[in-house]
């Protein structure tokens, strides 16, 4: 009786494992050109991987929340594929292109605005100075990087997810290599510290597009979908209905990532240490979360295509199998850094007062790994339905109303507030923070995910019963 109940459990983690596993190696390797710039420059000197950080910790705001709002082509795609609409896909993906680029365009001036945050937050100026340069050259790529997102949840809805793996092998491999030769001066090239990273970065968003684009012109597998077949103007209502799926997947990345992000300007009064320290503990963490994260997506195209399809029973299934393969993987990444928080902070730096502040930081990391897998994967879940608002206001709720102002009392010790710590607790306040929200969006988004499956497999009982 176990065999036969587990069996559709196993055949499910066997197909989303299928399809996740090439955009988990892409994420990797996507957010390793992050890990190699932090890394890099830490080897060159405190002040330039303080400048790396603090670029970093808002250009990561700034991607993700790009990439958040990008991801309304993959459900919309997916119910295409799910309901056999073929016909549908390729104007769908060219309007999303069209969108990409207004984004791109859009983020790319907001991150150079952020800039003007750190004449306002106590930062040494040559800090300020460095990674201000950082972000005005790395925002050059933004464009390309929304236009490529576009192509992504296209290629991933129709269950092509190697070419996202290949290309962001081949991105990393440059970033790399680009950064050996920038960062340091080697070969005659000039040395450029963060700014060589910033370099690196841009140029490589554009490549990795080209590349995308020229992938999908020459594989067979998108002939049935192909979306170049001319040229197609703005559809501004097309545009407009993926913003409205899209903006708050976006605004939902970004409450999250800004709750870090924002931790990094506002430690940045207690010195270098404590900027590093948690620029490295968040960078380490930001890779380990790339694991859940790919998971979520196939999970996400596996229940929009259920969902096309009609069938809200099996997207509910399909759902919790993608939630405790994600829970599963949080449970194994808590061991793993609990264990190895020391060999990770050396992996980073070799100045002793960043490790041993950072080896502290890794620990509150493994503690928050099972709710941040959970939380993310039954929010994936949740857009899988085409219902995107309830994860925003829930991860809003959780981290400026519960993680920021938490973060705040304990980490800086406002003399006002009455139950704060006699002394700042400084990062590892707002780490405690941060557990604590990504513990309240796990408990809400499980429970909304649950109801929304249950409301849609009613509804659909009702209208099988309606035509009959």
């Amino acid at each position: 009786m176990t065999t036969v109940a587990s069996s559709p459990v196993r055949t499910e983690i066997f197909t989303l494992w299928r399809l996740s596993w090439p955009m988990l190696v892409g994420q990797l390797a996507t957010v390793g050109m992050g890990v190699a710039d932090v890394a890099m420059t830490g080897h060159v000197s405190a002040e330039e991987l303080a400048a790396v950080s603090l670029g970093t910790s808002v250009w990561s705001i700034v991607l993700v929340t790009v990439m958040g709002t990008m991801m309304a082509i993959n459900t919309v795609v997916a119910h295409e594929i799910g309901a056999a609409r073929h016909d549908q896909v390729p104007h769908s993906v060219r309007q999303s292109l069209w969108k990409g680029l207004l984004v791109g365009l859009v983020a790319m001036v907001f991150a150079n605005l952020c800039t003007l945050l750190f004449d306002h937050v106590g930062l040494d100026k040559h800090v300020a100075d460095r990674a201000s340069l950082f972000l005005h050259v790395i925002s050059l790529g933004m464009p390309a990087f929304a236009c490529y997102r576009a192509l992504y949840g296209y290629t991933t809805s129709i269950n092509q997810t190697k070419p996202i793996m290949w290309i962001a092998i081949f991105g990393l491999v440059f970033n790399v290599i680009s950064n050996w030769l920038l960062v340091y001066g080697n070969w005659g090239f000039p040395m450029l510290g963060a700014v060589g990273c910033a370099v690196s970065t841009a140029l490589g968003m554009w490549l990795m597009l080209g590349a995308m684009i020229l992938w999908v012109r020459r594989s067979p597998a998108y002939r049935l979908t192909y979306p170049f077949t001319g040229w197609e103007g703005p559809d501004w209502k097309a545009i407009k209905e993926m913003l409205r799926l899209g903006l708050p997947i976006g605004v939902t990345y970004f409450a999250e990532v800004s709750a870090f992000g924002l931790i990094s300007l506002l430690v940045a009064r207690f010195g270098v240490v404590a900027v590093s320290s948690h620029q490295i503990a968040l960078n380490f963490a930001s890779l380990v979360f790339m694991v859940p994260l790919s998971f979520s997506i196939g999970m996400m195209t596996r229940v929009g295509q259920a969902m096309g399809e009609g069938n809200p029973v099996r997207a509910r299934f399909v759902g919790w199998v993608g939630v405790g393969v994600s829970v599963a993987f949080g449970a194994l990444s808590a061991i793993g850094i609990a264990l190895f928080r020391w060999q990770i902070a050396a992996a980073y730096t070799s100045d002793p007062a960043v490790q041993a502040a950072c080896a502290d930081l890794l620990l509150l990391a493994a503690l928050f790994q099972l709710s941040d897998a959970t939380q993310v994967a039954t929010a994936s879940a949740i857009r899988g339905y085409q219902v995107t608002r309830p994860p925003m206001i829930i991860q809003l709720v959780a981290f400026w109303g519960v993680s920021l102002p938490l973060g705040c009392i304990l980490g800086l010790a406002p003399q006002w507030f009455p139950w704060a710590p006699s002394a700042p607790m400084a990062n590892t306040g707002f780490w405690i923070g941060l557990v604590i929200a990504l513990t309240v969006a796990a408990v809400l988004l499980t429970w909304s995910f649950e109801k929304l499956a249950r409301q849609r497999i009613r509804e659909g009982a009702a209208a099988k019963v309606a035509v009959a």
